[in-house]
């Protein structure tokens, strides 16, 4: 199946909620390559690929996340393949 990549933003209630570890474990349990980060702003940033079944439950998580987390808002667009191999937290931006 073709893969194909994603930037996610995530707004809301998203920071100090442990946000980035629990999307890098569901990341990591849907097979998702990628990245995620704090923005400055206090939302979220995920680049994420894979097949477009995954990624679309890859979103659909994200519109709870993690426990703690409030999610106002899921913004997707579509992104530039970086072929990453597996999925990791990066610094904020």
């Amino acid at each position: 199946m073709e893969s194909k990549a994603i930037r996610i933003r995530v707004s809301g209630k998203v920071q100090g909620v442990w946000f980035r570890k629990y999307t890098s474990e569901e990341a990591d349990r849907l097979g998702i390559r990628g990245w995620v980060r704090n923005e400055p702003d206090g939302s979220v940033l995920i680049h994420a690929e894979a097949d477009p079944q995954r990624l679309d439950a890859f979103v659909a998580w994200c519109h709870s996340g993690s426990p703690l987390a409030r999610v106002d808002q899921v913004m997707v667009e579509a992104a530039d393949p970086a072929h990453h191999t597996g999925f990791r937290i990066q610094r904020e931006a």
